[in-house]
């Protein structure tokens, strides 16, 4: 469950009181005496505080969080800051700024587009400010911490935005960053706000039986101490808490009731060496049966993020199951503290630092990648990809765990390894058998990479349709490469990509001066060599010429409406996630049908607006508030129609109108509205339609319907 701290506004002790009620050392309070009370900003830099000395981090990280909320309320300047309290805790407050720039990761780049110049380098500053002192991004999740217990009062609306962007930003960043402590009180807070009647269910059953299991593990506690003393194992045994969004996400996975979970009931061994955490495993084993499948040995194959135990279940008295942790002091710090404990070592020996410098060292890469990634405008995809997306881990030849995003492929894991070893690869071995490049890695395969003497990487490796690289990474590089060869062979390799595209439409290859203006190429021969470098994307610029080769758009001749009252979809139609029953409404700009991905949008007074995925009205929102994204989905069992338009593309011909009405009533489809546009040059007709629909899966097939009509060239969805 959440941390709780018993500092309330309304009762806070003395400033003087307060440091030595936490126990700090009089170097840290002399330093903390500096700040000025004021009891409002105060209260929260107290509580950073107390969330960054259960961290023991160090006396500069806790004056600078006490200091940070004077600078967000603009009390202090950065010029007082500076003058005040020195560089140091300047520099810190500065990096915590910085933070705000992974609000961006919230937003989901939309494919061929490419993030803002302002926004790329606020990314990169961000990653810099990250990897030079990691201080910063633990006071940040401490702020964001205490905005979660702020917002418990606020509207259903705040709370949701706040929850949603700690639990889809900052929860992931404190596990790939190894910190527990935090990652399970930023999940649990947001998880109390998001599924607040599955939190309280939970909780609820959690206290039912706290009496009867707080008995059970202090007898199983005092009789694992007297079993590892009698042989000469020095250890410390205790029960552990039991976060409420584990448990939710555990049974949610493994599709179990909570009476079915096997690890309510928890303890921890934490031992004095690493062989202690071995002995204290045989003699659990030993004296208790345990459950095979739930064995987990973290201490020979650790996490990708660092974490180190051991986790196995037993059956203890009764027959009821104990989920036992095993690991060492050292190991345990590392678990609740990650890249916290990193300032402790900044100027020791450089094997204590090694574990900490490793959970960094994914930051770094990005760094190393920065210029070929944000060239090709993927720097906040692969960052989020980075932090978020699932992994699948592999192997080397030499034995070397290598994490990568999942769906990953050879190439991918080519590319990851050298530059040069993707460009000269040539075939790739999985568990010593030959593998297509498109092959999809999986967690546990043994990758080999054949190479050749010279690096000859091919263009289609860059085709996302294809399926030969995953990563934003390795495409990045790829494209790189091309941009750097000679402008006559990319020019040539641009024609024949342009020209083999536009040969399947029946569109002439002359007709490719039309993309010029539109590309920002002086001429045609610019075009393919921006194509062949990789700096244009072909399929764009096919769409747009045949876009361009459409009839021109007619002059209105006839008008027929026949709109009957709009459809009203039911209030319980989509259902945002876990959000009880927080106000939705479709949006008109996109007008989404069931059956369609969507994704919903967080107003100011309006609830929830829900959009489709493709919305180009939502990707301009989501680049200004990206936070305010939330997950939506449609209602089950929806027996109502929703309003959708299509466009018609046709000859201009008696009796088009009639057929397409005819098999309107065929499919039972309610017909709202008609408006027809012919040109009388060329004898077409492009023919509006809004009809109503019950789901995405009978608008195609009122499509597909339409297409059979002689005459009728093609049929889309229109945009609202």
């Amino acid at each position: 469950m959440v941390s709780t701290r018993k500092l309330h506004s309304a009762s806070r002790p003395a400033f003087q009181q307060w440091m030595e009620a936490l126990s700090l050392s009089e170097s840290t309070q002399a330093r903390l005496r500096s700040v000025t009370d004021n009891p409002e900003t105060l209260f929260v830099g107290q509580e950073m505080v107390e969330i960054l000395h259960q961290l023991n981090m160090d006396d500069v990280t806790l004056q600078a969080a006490l200091v940070f909320p004077y600078c967000q309320e603009h009390l202090l300047t950065a010029e007082d800051t500076r003058t005040q309290f020195g560089e140091e805790i300047s520099g810190l407050i500065e990096g915590v700024r910085k933070m705000e720039a992974i609000r961006a990761l919230h937003g989901r780049n939309q494919k061929g587009n490419k993030q803002p110049e302002q926004q790329i380098d606020s990314i990169r500053r961000m990653l810099l400010a990250m990897v030079e002192d990691v201080r910063a991004v633990v006071i940040k999740m401490a702020e964001r911490i205490c905005a979660l217990q702020k917002v418990k009062r606020a509207d259903e609306e705040t709370r949701v935005m706040v929850a949603t962007e700690c639990a889809s930003i900052y929860a992931p960043l404190a596990n790939r960053l190894g910190i527990g402590q935090l990652k399970w009180e930023l999940e649990d807070l947001a998880f109390r706000y998001l599924h607040p009647a599955t939190y309280k269910h939970i909780a609820r059953m959690l206290d039912e039986k706290r009496a009867d299991r707080t008995e059970y593990i202090d007898s199983m506690v005092s009789s694992l101490n007297t079993l590892l003393a009698e042989q000469g194992i020095r250890a410390e045994v205790y029960g552990r808490p039991k976060h409420i969004f584990s448990i939710w996400k555990k049974m949610q996975k493994k599709h179990l009731s909570f009476e079915q979970l096997y690890d309510i009931r928890a303890m921890r061994i934490i031992a004095d060496r690493l062989q202690d955490c071995y002995a204290a495993l045989g003699v659990v084993h030993a004296t208790y049966k345990h459950i095979p499948a739930e064995f987990d040995d973290y201490i020979a194959t650790p996490k990708p993020n660092g974490y180190q135990s051991i986790h196995t279940v037993i059956l203890g008295p009764q027959g009821r199951s104990i989920e036992i942790q095993i690991r060492t002091q050292q190991m345990h710090q590392d678990a609740e503290l990650g890249v916290a404990a990193h300032w402790k070592y900044k100027e020791g020996p450089q094997s204590k630092a090694s574990g900490h410098e490793e959970r960094l060292n994914w930051l770094r890469k990005i760094l190393l990648w920065q210029e070929e990634v944000a060239e090709s405008g993927d720097l906040v995809e692969e960052l989020r990809s980075q932090v978020f997306d699932d992994r699948v881990y592999v192997f080397t030849p030499r034995g070397d765990v290598l994490d990568l995003p999942l769906g990953s492929t050879p190439l991918d894991f080519a590319y990851y390894v050298h530059t040069n070893i993707g460009h000269r690869c040539i075939g790739a071995k999985v568990n010593k058998r030959i593998v297509p490049f498109t092959y999809r890695l999986q967690s546990g395969d043994q990758i080999e990479i054949l190479t050749g003497k010279e690096a000859n990487p091919s263009r289609d490796w860059m085709h996302p349709g294809l399926g030969y690289v995953h990563s934003s990474r390795a495409r990045a590089t790829i494209h790189s490469y091309f941009k750097k060869q000679d402008r006559e062979k990319n020019h040539d390799a641009g024609r024949e990509l342009l020209e083999r595209e536009l040969n399947k439409l029946h569109i002439p290859i002359k007709s490719a001066v039309d993309a010029c203006d539109r590309f920002n190429q002086s001429n045609v021969d610019d075009l393919y060599t921006a194509i062949g470098a990789g700096d244009l994307k072909v399929m764009s610029i096919v769409r747009f010429l045949q876009q361009m080769l459409k009839p021109p758009e007619p002059e209105p001749e006839i008008r027929t409406p026949q709109r009957t009252n709009k459809p009203k979809p039911r209030k319980d139609s989509v259902v945002v996630d876990g959000v009880g029953h927080l106000m939705s409404h479709l949006a008109n700009c996109c007008q989404p049908v069931p059956g369609e991905p969507i994704v919903g949008f967080i107003t100011q007074g309006r609830g929830v607006s829900v959009h489709r995925v493709d919305c180009d009205q939502l990707s301009h929102l989501l680049e200004q508030h990206p936070e305010r994204e939330i997950e939506v989905n449609w209602a089950g069992d929806l027996n109502v129609g929703f309003e959708a338009q299509l466009l018609l593309s046709c000859a201009d011909r008696n009796g088009i109108l009639r057929d397409i009405t005819t098999v309107l009533a065929n499919e039972r489809v309610a017909l709202l509205g008609v408006n027809s546009l012919t040109n009388k040059n060329d004898q077409s007709a492009n023919i509006v339609l809004s009809v109503e629909v019950q789901n995405v899966k009978a608008l195609n097939k009122v499509k597909s319907r339409l297409l059979q009509i002689p005459d009728v060239v093609d049929v889309m969805r229109k945009e609202g």
